[in-house]
């Protein structure tokens, strides 16, 4: 039973190892921004929560309580490695909004090298199943937000 318990913990910290191996070799070779916070946001979170259950398999393994800087640490990784790769991605794709890849179905336009689609422009002459609804200017005066 002892030797099943270890070889599952070395198991364990082997996959944890060959996970943040792989993220680090990610965001050294992959050639884009986008690639490159892939790489260590979704297998090095995935080495080190295995790394960290094995540690805390490990001290249940030998009678002590788990300790709570593991717990702790899990549970931060687990929280803040989604949301700040989240956000590195709204800040890049916000920087790079000229760059970005056109959507899927507009490659006729491109093909045909139309403009974009101007915004409709809201007349009071339009029947009312026509007319856009638009909210009130909330600075002009009450008489005029009717």
């Amino acid at each position: 039973m002892i030797t099943f318990i270890q070889i599952l913990l070395s198991l364990l910290l082997l996959f944890g190892c060959f996970f943040i191996l792989v993220g680090a070799l990610g965001l050294v070779k992959l050639s884009t921004f986008f690639k490159r916070l892939h790489a260590p946001t979704k297998a090095s979170t995935l080495g080190v929560g295995c790394v960290l259950a094995g540690s805390v398999a490990y001290h249940i393994f030998l009678g002590e309580d788990p300790q709570p800087r593991e717990l702790l640490i899990t549970a931060f990784l687990f929280i803040t490695a989604p949301i700040s790769a989240h956000m590195m991605a709204k800040a890049a794709l916000s920087l790079m909004m000229e760059k970005r890849p056109s959507l899927p179905g507009n490659d006729k336009a491109e093909e045909e090298q139309l403009p974009p689609p101007q915004p409709r422009q809201v007349t009071d002459g339009r029947p009312s199943e026509e007319r856009v609804a638009t909210r009130p200017d909330p600075s002009a005066p009450p008489e005029q937000r009717l």
